[in-house]
């Protein structure tokens, strides 16, 4: 991280100074969330760290989570933490998930045997971990992001929405109405430019726009529970799937702190009408039931620390924002939903919290970008487009693993199309398929062969590499960070060490100099010149051997109120360590390449160093106005 840019200052480099004091409850806003959920604590934090967006957020409870449901962290989330300052917080406290053991019925039908003890996250799908930890402590990171806002950003707590009503206000189009129940009033009104539902499977802000979640139920029951237990089961610090003869399935889940598991238990079918709740499930029960499944082994539960029962059920909305089929070219949307809100899923997957995270992560810079005039609201219509896809995407896939697991095995290749199904599918668990279609903000593959491990619509995969200023060995992608700007990352050709007349110093020259540039387009007067658009280079030479002081301008910015040079912008392969980054993600050594990055570090376009013009035409549309701030950049 760095800090200094604008004047010494003591303290946590974490905490960025506060803006000067504002009402600490506004009734205008420019984006109200209601939920404080990991969605919409994800949006929060977010949305804090712009100076110049006045956010919101609401919540019915009294206070912050401290129990949490949804406690698996997906390698991809775990990236997007990274982006937001406290992965690490997460890896250090987390249970890592590094093998998955299967168990089934023994041979002859009966007992229990160990069919397999396979690696959970394949060699380099991502430099993060698969990691369990409460939900409730990933909520706190964000609060913590937040706090340490220049808003100081803390939710409303003890708020609850009963009305949300749009009108003609062209500055506040959108108001809530709360009801108080800490006391302190009866209602609060408040009035946004933009609100977005994170409030759960019940969602008020959802039915306020007609939306319905849609799907069928698989009226099967299962119940959870975390669990402090003596047992002789040899891989209850494994994540385990069970699948007993005729007793039915448990996954085992370990728990952080080296004790506590988790323990999600089929039991039985529902019928007609019946609910989950018409069952009378017990914390008893389930551990009778877990110990059926168990047999022949012992179990013997000495505390149980959390424990529920839920119906799976594969639901859908069919828009995550206010904005029907038929308007979707007339008019812009104000109002969003996203994590349970618009669809629910099982938990044995471990994709709900991950999918809802993700959904406002794509929401977040998009709002950002609206808000302070570097895009066009159209925009705005790629959130529902992209993540009610992937969203569908998760539906299908749920609905096929729930039934794998459920099913009851008939013989050993029976039960192993579970084992089978979990293989196949590691990547999507780990949150690294998501692959955006092309769209305003994701061109084609018409240049993939310059990087094919970098694919056009997925996020950058992170590669070693070795920072030239100060030869730090680090991963390229933890220079994404969750701050609104687009990222250009070139990839030098061979020979090319930033030289006059080299493909670098060209791309610098365009960029910083030509009309066309979206740097002399968008970026505002007087604003630092990396300040929507940050580039950074990559050379295939040493670090040893670069010269540090011949690179373009561009690469050596000078910035904040001293014009102090930024040297973080250079990087070169580790070719001590390895591997090499140009050789694992694919990038074409003889012409290099020029990455295009989203602000939630997905790769919209890959070009050559000198696709210009290609260049210029994705971020006008992108952008979507000319010439926004009426002047180049400040250099």
């Amino acid at each position: 991280m760095q800090y200094h840019l604008n004047g010494f200052q003591p303290g946590g480099p974490f905490v960025a100074k506060a803006l000067e004091v504002a009402p600490s409850s506004p009734e205008t806003v420019d984006v109200l969330i209601v939920g404080c959920g990991p969605a919409g604590l994800t949006l929060a934090a977010q949305l804090s760290a712009f100076p110049e967006i006045t956010t919101r957020i609401t919540e019915r409870k009294s206070g912050p989570l401290e129990i949490g449901q949804a406690d698996g962290i997906a390698c991809r989330s775990i990236e997007m933490f990274q982006a937001f300052g406290f992965a690490e917080k997460v890896t250090k406290e987390g249970y890592w998930v590094n093998e998955v053991a299967f168990w089934r019925p023994g041979e002859d039908g009966s007992g229990l045997q160990r069919a397999d003890r396979i690696q959970d996250v394949a060699d380099d799908l991502s430099e993060m971990p698969h990691v369990i930890l409460n939900q409730a402590r990933v909520h706190d990171f964000h609060l913590e992001v937040m706090r340490n806002s220049p808003h100081r950003l803390t939710p409303d707590y003890n708020r609850e929405l009963f009305e949300l009503t749009k009108s003609d206000d062209a500055d506040y189009p959108v108001t809530a109405k709360f009801r108080c129940l800490d006391g302190d009033r009866e209602t609060e009104s408040i009035r946004a430019r933009y609100v977005v539902g994170c409030d759960g499977a019940r969602s008020i802000v959802r039915k306020s726009v007609g939306h319905e979640l849609k799907g069928a139920s698989a009226r099967q029951l299962w119940g959870v529970m975390d669990v402090l237990a003596i047992t002789d089961f040899p891989d209850i610090r494994l994540k385990t799937a069970m699948q007993s003869a005729d007793q039915g399935s448990i996954l085992i889940i370990p728990r952080e702190g080296g004790y506590m598991v988790r323990m999600y238990i089929e039991l039985d079918e529902l019928h007609g009408d019946e609910r989950a709740s018409d069952r009378n499930v017990s914390s008893e029960m389930l551990i009778e039931k877990a110990r059926a499944i168990f047999a022949p082994f012992s179990l013997d539960v000495k505390e149980v620390a959390w424990w529920s029962a839920y119906e799976i059920a594969q639901r859908v909305c069919d828009s995550f924002d206010d904005v029907s089929d038929a308007e979707r070219g007339s008019r812009n949307p104000h109002i969003f939903i996203a994590g349970d809100a618009c669809h629910t899923h099982s938990p044995k997957a471990g994709q709900g919290m991950n999918v809802s995270m993700a959904d406002t992560f794509n929401l977040g810079w998009k709002l950002a970008a609206v808000l302070r005039g570097q895009a066009d609201p159209a925009l705005l219509h790629t959130y529902s487009q992209e993540r009610r896809a992937k969203a569908k995407e998760l539906i299908d896939f749920d609905r096929d693993m729930a039934r794998l697991f459920s099913t009851k095995p008939k013989d050993a290749a029976e039960a192993a199309q579970f084992q089978h199904f979990f293989k196949k599918h590691g990547r999507y668990t780990a949150g690294v398929e998501t692959r955006y279609e092309t769209s305003l903000i994701t061109a084609t593959e018409k240049h993939q062969s310059l990087a094919t491990g970098f694919k056009v619509g997925m996020r950058f995969h992170s590669a070693p590499v070795i920072r030239l200023g100060d030869g730090k060995p680090m991963q390229l992608g933890h220079t994404l960070k969750a701050d609104g700007r687009w990222r250009l990352i070139a990839f030098a050709a061979a020979g090319d060490s930033g030289q006059p007349g080299g493909g670098i110093a060209q791309l610098c020259d365009f960029l910083t100099n030509d009309a066309d540039s979206p740097i002399t387009r968008f970026t505002p007067d007087r604003a630092d010149i990396d300040s929507v658009f940050d580039l950074r280079a990559v050379f295939q030479l040493s670090h040893q051997v670069m010269a540090l002081e011949t690179l373009p301008k561009l690469l050596l910015p000078s910035k904040g109120i001293h014009h102090l040079t930024d040297y973080e912008k250079a990087f070169c392969p580790d070719l001590k360590q390895g591997p090499d980054i140009f050789d694992l993600r694919g990038v074409d050594r003889r012409s290099g390449s020029l990455l295009v990055i989203r602000p939630d570090q997905y790769i919209a376009h890959v070009l050559p160093l000198d696709g210009f013009e290609e260049l210029a035409v994705f971020f006008q549309n992108v952008m979507g106005v000319q010439d926004l701030f009426g002047g180049p950049a400040a250099a």
